[in-house]
């Protein structure tokens, strides 16, 4: 079970809301989602988090690419939301449609290639998601938050109360919880 929120700053402080992810497939699609959440085009902070498993924090400024950060990449590659986000730091996205333009007959074969070859398996090891941490533990820093309070804060706990602590946002995550 996923839980995200869209926390858009404003000169009041922090808005949030509840937000479902079942039309987001890219990262593209949940800046564009933070975007509609924004005020004034500020800052909008997406905390997506998955049964204590892992959390991410998406952080979109306007029209500037969105900064990602996940607190275990190998945990949250095993699910679609944390697959989306982890492929994306890894340049996957950027590979797959590669690998997609690059095919020219739908029978499974390439040009160059005898018909009845088989392709060898991906050795274990090959491009491997990274335990642990993945992404920009500093796309907080001006915001209260550490790279180092950030890598502090531990996927079994609470840690999006931990963040919106910091933040300053406690009472307007929970009130979308």
């Amino acid at each position: 079970m996923y839980f995200a929120a869209l926390l858009a700053r404003t000169s009041d402080g922090w808005e949030a809301s509840d937000t479902e992810l079942d039309d987001v497939e890219t990262l593209a699609d949940l800046a564009d989602l933070a975007r509609q959440a924004a005020v004034d085009d500020d800052t909008v902070v997406a905390f997506i988090e998955q049964e204590d498993a892992w959390f991410g924090v998406v952080r979109v400024d306007g029209e500037e690419d969105p900064r990602v950060f996940i607190s275990n990449a190998a945990v949250a590659s095993r699910s679609s939301y944390g697959a989306m986000l982890t492929d994306e730091l890894l340049g996957r996205d950027d590979e797959k449609q590669e690998d997609l333009d690059g095919l020219t007959n739908l029978d499974g074969t390439e040009d160059g290639e005898p018909e009845g070859a088989e392709d060898e398996p991906e050795a274990a090891g090959d491009d491997p998601v990274p335990a642990g941490p993945l992404g920009d533990v500093e796309l907080l820093d001006d915001l209260g938050v550490t790279g180092k309070e950030l890598l502090s804060f531990d996927s079994h706990g609470d840690a999006l109360t931990e963040i919106a602590d910091a933040l300053g946002c406690t009472e307007v995550l929970e009130a979308v919880r």
